[in-house]
């Protein structure tokens, strides 16, 4: 009993973070450009879309993430608690270390690290899901440059949306668009809180959908207020017309997606568009920013970070296997060294004077000893 109440907990506090940064800043657009004024009334917003997209749309990536990826027999409550406390643990080292996760790539990593640790798994819907992953975003970039083109080439025809007695209309649009979004949210990302308790039957779908969009519409309501102030401040450059054409986009190809059940990443989407929409505003130029090399960091890091995790514990606590734990201490230590020594190298060669002048006040500083050769090494 006490174990499923634990199951219970960690889903819903992983709902309710799904809906503090996902759901929460799909009114980004409309807070920062001023289409929504109040914060609060942009975060009511996300969690009335998040929630309606969750009980409307979000059964069938439910069944996916509950079935379709590993069999329903090896999925008992300990296995539940082990697939979300990897998620979990994923997305707080995360946080720490500064990296953006995807939610719904975290989730997958973390079943399929379950499935690795007792050889069930099922590699077609795995493969569906991945070709969804690669497919969606870059098809979420071309249409976003595209539609860029297009709205720049009717710049000169569409200068009457700019009078006054058109705002509203662009306003509206953009709240709707923004609506969109979290929708999409709801469909695409409450599944990978609650999916895993309703492939364990531990709760029914429609209970999962419910109790799940009403968490992480909870989320997003009260604790969503700091990333939908960042994410609002970033994308003030945008134009109403450009916002509302993100927005409507990422939610089209997100809803598409939910549809076949099968979970996307809608922070990588997003980025992608507004990938799009830079280049065709400025150019080449838009590449050179380091938003893309993070945006491959994510792609790879974030299933492979929760398949790791899930599957260490499951061989520490469930299926011991000492040869098998060791590999995988060997690699994150040896995976930890190499981030050390890559961000002490990009800080020598960033500052190259720095260092010049640190080396000169250790070996001829006035007023100091010379140090030894062995300390000089390590300072």
């Amino acid at each position: 009993m006490t174990i499923t109440i634990l199951a219970f907990i960690i889903a819903l506090f992983f709902a309710m973070n799904i809906g503090a940064s996902g759901a929460a800043a799909s009114m980004g657009i409309a807070y920062g450009a001023g289409a929504v004024r109040k914060r609060q009334a942009a975060l009511w917003i996300s969690g009335i879309g998040v929630f309606l997209g969750a009980m409307i749309g979000g059964g069938e990536v439910v069944k996916t993430i509950g079935s379709g990826i590993i069999p329903t027999s090896i999925l008992n409550v300990h296995i539940v608690v082990i697939i979300l406390g990897a998620s979990a643990i994923s997305l707080f080292i995360a946080n720490i270390a500064g990296i953006p996760l995807s939610t719904s790539e975290v989730t997958v990593g973390s079943i399929v690290g379950v499935g690795v640790a007792f050889q069930a798994l099922f590699t077609d819907k795995l493969l569906v899901i991945v070709l969804y992953w690669l497919i969606i975003p870059i098809a979420a970039f071309f249409l976003a440059f595209l539609i860029g083109e297009l709205l720049k080439k009717a710049e000169t025809k569409l200068r009457w949306l700019k009078q006054q007695k058109w705002a509203r209309l662009l306003t509206a649009l953009v709240i709707l668009t923004g609506f969109l979004e979290a929708f999409s949210a709801g469909m695409n990302n409450v599944a990978n809180s609650v999916g895993p308790l309703v492939g364990a039957g531990l709760l029914s779908v429609s209970s999962g959908t419910f109790l799940g969009g009403l968490f992480v519409a909870i989320g997003a309501i009260c604790l969503g207020s700091r990333v939908i102030e960042t994410n609002g401040k970033k994308i003030t450059e945008f134009s109403l017309l450009q916002g509302s054409c993100v927005s409507g986009l990422g939610a089209s190809l997100v809803i598409g997606a939910s549809l076949f059940g099968i979970p996307v990443p809608q922070t990588q989407i997003t980025t992608c568009s507004i990938i799009g929409i830079g280049l065709s505003e400025k150019g080449r130029a838009i590449f050179r920013k380091s938003v893309i090399l993070k945006l491959m960091k994510v792609w790879v890091v974030s299933p492979v970070f929760s398949l790791v995790i899930s599957y260490s514990l499951v061989k520490i606590f469930l299926d011991f296997d000492l040869y098998s734990v060791t590999v995988v201490l060997c690699v994150f230590l040896a995976t930890l060294g190499s981030v050390s020594l890559m961000k002490h190298a990009r800080q020598k060669q960033s500052d190259p004077r720095r260092s010049r002048d640190h080396v000169k006040s250790i070996v001829g500083g006035r007023g100091r000893k010379r140090e030894p050769a062995a300390w000089r090494d390590f300072s």
